[in-house]
């Protein structure tokens, strides 16, 4: 059997299919609230990934069923894809915040839009939090053991939501609050009159 090259992604929607065939869609909200913390993932890809998968035979689609959802079932060589796959060195991590790159040109922005900007993503942040703290206490005590891989990267997450709002909440109230000091901020030319 040839080895087949699989990307992260499909290697993801392969490791959910491990517990249980799954539609696109499921494979999707699954993918959303498991991963989507931590790994950017769109229902276009997943149906992508699912076509491109079925032609390479490692998984299998099943007869549609209700709300025309097809099931997907994984295949030995999806599994030996996976394994393949997990048994790699996991790359370096790519950050993308656009929020950081707004930040670092904020001198263009009005102040007030800035600020703005930042509690939007503060409240988002906090709502994740919540979100992630709720779930980890919702698995029992006697449980954590058998789930202790997705806890792990539950607990990454809760750290990561903890430090993202520390930060916000280090930023000087020049930044968070503009109208303490409304000459700080916009663009380094505004006060220059032609």
């Amino acid at each position: 059997m040839v080895d087949q090259k699989i990307n992260a992604t499909a290697a993801s929607l392969l490791g959910f299919l491990h517990e249980r065939p799954m539609s696109g869609w499921d494979l999707y909200a699954t993918a959303r609230d498991r991963i989507g913390n931590f790994w950017s993932i769109t229902q276009s890809q997943v149906y992508r990934e699912l076509s491109t998968m079925a032609e390479a035979g490692l998984i299998e689609a099943g007869e549609r069923g209700r709300r025309d959802r097809q099931p997907y079932t994984i295949t030995e060589a999806g599994r030996a894809a996976f394994h393949a796959w997990v048994m790699q060195v996991p790359g370096g991590e790519t950050i993308r915040f656009p929020l950081l790159l707004t930040m670092l040109f904020g001198e263009h922005l009005p102040p007030e839009r800035l600020a703005s900007f930042l509690a939007e993503h503060r409240a988002q942040h906090a709502a994740r939090l919540d979100r992630d703290e709720q779930m980890y206490a919702s698995i029992p005590e006697e449980a954590r053991e058998q789930y202790r891989f997705p806890i792990a990267t539950m607990k990454f997450g809760i750290a990561y939501e903890r430090a993202a709002l520390e930060w916000f909440d280090q930023l000087p109230e020049s930044i968070l609050n503009p109208s303490v000091n409304p000459t700080v901020g916009g663009h380094p030319d505004s006060s220059v009159s032609g």
